[in-house]
C-alpha cells in the first residue's frame, strides 16, 4: 500500500482520531459523546446481520442481533456488490469523456482551474478520483498553484479542514488550496433561464478558465438523481436563485420528483444553469452498498449526467418487501439527511408494525440549512411555532424506533411525537420485543440512504 492510500480499517487520523481497530458492534471513536465502545451481543438464540454505518467516518461494519426465531430478509439493492473501479478504469473514463473532448485538450494553453465537490450529507467518494483530474490538467500544462477545490454545497453550512479532507483526501488537502462557496455574496449574475430563474453564480468559479464539476449519482426527492447542474445550482449559486428552483419551479410541479430526470423542470432549470455558468467538464459518480466508484461518467455536464442516470436507474433498483412485521432503514451512506429513509419504512411495513431507522453517524442529522431556516423566516414563524408543529405521527398505527448513539434533543425534536429512541442496538431490539412476542417477519434495507424503487427513467 501507498503511503497515500488508506485502507477502510486503517482509516485516516486527523486530529488524534484512529479507527484501525474499530469493533463490530456499537462501535465510536469520539468517547464520552453518545455510548460506550461496545455493546453486548443478544443473549440466547439470535440471527444476525452486518451493516455499513458511519459513512466519511470510516464506514465501519457494525453487527444487529436479532432473536433467533425472527426471519430476516435483506432487501439488496441491485448494484450493491458492483465491481469497484481500479485506477486504470477510471483514468480511461475520464479520457473517453461522454460529450465532449477530453479534459486535457480543453484545459491546454489556459491558466486556471476551479473543480468543485460536494459535502458531507452526500455519499460522493471525490477521494478516488480528484488526483486522477488534477493528473489531467497538470498534463495539460496548469500548474499547482493556479489550481482549486471549492466546495459545491449550495444552502447548508460550511466546510471546515477536517470534513474536506475526509472528501478529498490529505494529500489533495496538502497541495491545493480549497474555498467555500457564499450563497449570499461573492456572486455574479449570469443571465436568466428559460423558467424566469434569475441565475447567480460563485464569481471566483466563473473566474476560473476551466470549471469542472465532480458529482455523486443519487435519488433526489425534486431533482430526480444528484449531479450534474445540481452542482452549480444549487451547488454554488445564489441563495434566491436556489430559493426560486426549489420553491417556485418546485413547488406542486408534477414533473418533478424521485428519478424523473429528462422531462423534469427543476432539473431543467438547472441544466440551463450549468450551460449559462459555462462548465467545461463534469465528473458523475455511481457507488455500490460500501461508497466505493463502480461508476465513472464524465464529460459534458448534461450528457454525461444523462448517461449516468441511465444506468443509476439499474444500478439503484430496489424491490419492495410488502406487509413486513418488522422494517429496519440503515439511512447509510446519508444518515445527515436521514429523516428520507424513513419513506422505506412506509413502503414495507405492516398494519401495526414496527419500523427501525438507523442513523449511526457521528454528525446526526444536518442541524442546518439556509434555504429551509428562511422559509420560516419569511413565514414569521419562530423555533417555538415549528416546536408546536411536529411532524405527524407514522401511519398504519407503525411504532417508529431510532437507534443513534449520538442523538441529541435537537434530532428528537424532528421525530414524530411517540417515537422511541435507542442508543445502543440492545435496546431497539428491547422496544421491538415489547410489541412482537412471538415470531416476526424482518426487512433489512441496508442501504436505505441511496436505494430507490423499481420505478423508470421518464425518457
Amino acid at each position: 500500500m501507498k503511503k497515500s492510500e488508506v485502507s477502510r480499517r486503517e482509516f485516516l487520523k486527523w486530529g488524534g482520531v484512529a479507527l484501525a481497530s474499530a469493533k463490530l458492534v456499537g462501535t465510536t471513536f469520539t468517547p464520552g459523546y453518545g455510548a460506550t465502545d461496545t455493546v453486548p451481543a443478544l443473549k440466547g438464540v439470535r440471527r444476525s446481520v452486518v451493516i455499513p454505518t458511519h459513512e466519511h467516518f470510516g464506514d465501519i461494519d457494525e453487527r444487529l442481533d436479532f432473536p433467533g426465531s425472527w426471519e430476516l430478509n435483506v432487501i439488496e439493492m441491485a448494484g450493491h456488490d458492483a465491481p469497484v473501479f481500479g485506477r486504470e478504469e477510471i483514468q480511461q473514463r475520464l479520457q473517453k469523456p461522454i460529450g465532449s473532448r477530453p479534459l486535457r485538450e480543453i484545459a491546454a494553453g489556459k491558466k486556471t482551474a476551479v473543480i468543485t465537490f460536494d459535502d458531507l450529507t452526500r455519499p460522493t467518494p471525490p477521494a478516488s478520483v480528484a488526483p486522477l483530474v488534477v493528473e489531467e490538467l497538470k498534463a495539460a500544462g496548469l500548474a499547482d498553484e493556479n489550481i482549486l477545490f471549492m466546495g459545491s454545497y449550495g444552502a447548508h453550512r460550511n466546510l471546515e479542514v477536517d470534513e474536506v479532507v475526509r472528501k478529498l483526501g490529505i494529500d489533495l488537502v496538502r497541495r491545493y488550496p480549497w474555498i467555500n462557496h457564499n450563497a449570499f455574496d461573492n456572486i455574479k449574475d449570469i443571465g436568466t433561464t428559460s423558467f424566469k430563474n434569475r441565475i447567480k453564480v460563485n464569481q471566483t468559479f466563473l473566474a476560473a478558465d476551466i470549471k469542472i464539476t465532480i458529482s455523486g449519482i443519487k435519488v433526489h426527492e425534486i431533482a430526480g438523481y444528484g449531479g450534474g447542474g445540481k452542482a452549480i445550482l444549487p451547488g454554488v449559486a445564489w441563495i434566491d436563485s436556489i430559493e426560486y428552483n426549489h420553491q417556485v419551479i418546485g413547488r406542486n410541479n408534477k414533473t418533478a420528483g424521485t428519478i424523473k430526470t429528462f422531462k423534469n423542470e427543476v432539473r431543467l432549470d438547472m441544466n440551463e444553469a450549468a450551460r449559462l455558468a459555462g462548465v467545461d467538464f463534469s465528473v458523475q459518480i455511481v457507488y455500490n452498498g460500501k461508497r466505493q466508484v463502480c461508476g465513472i461518467f464524465a464529460g459534458d455536464i448534461v450528457e454525461a449526467h444523462h448517461a449516468a442516470c441511465r444506468v443509476a436507474n439499474a444500478h439503484y433498483r430496489t424491490r419492495i418487501a410488502p406487509t413486513a412485521d418488522i422494517v429496519v432503514a440503515n439511512a447509510y451512506p446519508q444518515n445527515t439527511q436521514g429523516t428520507r429513509s424513513v419513506q422505506w419504512i412506509g413502503r414495507s411495513v405492516r398494519e401495526g408494525g414496527s419500523g427501525v431507522l438507523v442513523l449511526q453517524h457521528p454528525q446526526g442529522l444536518s442541524a442546518w440549512h439556509f434555504l429551509n431556516q428562511r422559509i420560516g423566516g419569511a413565514k414569521g414563524r419562530t423555533y417555538f411555532d415549528i416546536l408546536m408543529s411536529p411532524p405527524p405521527v407514522p401511519a398504519k398505527g407503525m411504532q417508529l424506533i431510532v437507534y443513534s448513539q449520538y442523538i441529541d434533543k435537537q434530532q428528537v425534536n424532528k421525530f414524530p411525537r411517540g417515537t422511541r429512541f435507542a442508543q445502543t442496538w440492545a435496546e431497539a431490539v428491547e422496544y421491538l420485543l415489547q410489541r412482537h412476542k412471538g415470531d416476526a417477519r424482518v426487512a433489512i434495507y441496508p442501504y436505505a440512504g441511496i436505494q430507490h424503487p423499481e420505478i423508470d427513467l421518464d425518457v
